[in-house]
């Protein structure tokens, strides 16, 4: 599964995120590459889900691949609650 994780610059938040969402298809075994970019970066790529904040979510809505919103990029909980039930039916 290729998730790609977008922030306003591609460097700090959306790797974090990457990792995270990472962590969260190790921990129920699904195995998750990606790549985290800048948003100008992120449009017509070919990935099976994107992940963003939620601002950066509103820019990317008519791309192919699924696009979720986080409110809080710092919030696992949140993360995982919004991203597990995706990567499960990607998974499939």
């Amino acid at each position: 599964m290729r998730v790609l994780a977008v922030c306003g610059m591609g460097f700090g938040t959306s790797l974090m995120l990457l990792m995270n969402i990472q962590e969260i298809g190790e921990k129920y075994g699904i195995k998750v590459d990606g790549e985290a970019t800048d948003l100008g970066s992120a449009k017509g790529r070919d990935f099976d889900l994107i992940v963003a904040s939620s601002e950066i979510a509103k820019e990317l809505k008519d791309e192919k691949a699924p696009v979720i919103g986080i409110n809080n990029l710092l919030d696992n909980n949140e993360i995982e609650e919004k991203i597990l039930p995706i990567l499960k039916e990607l998974n499939k």
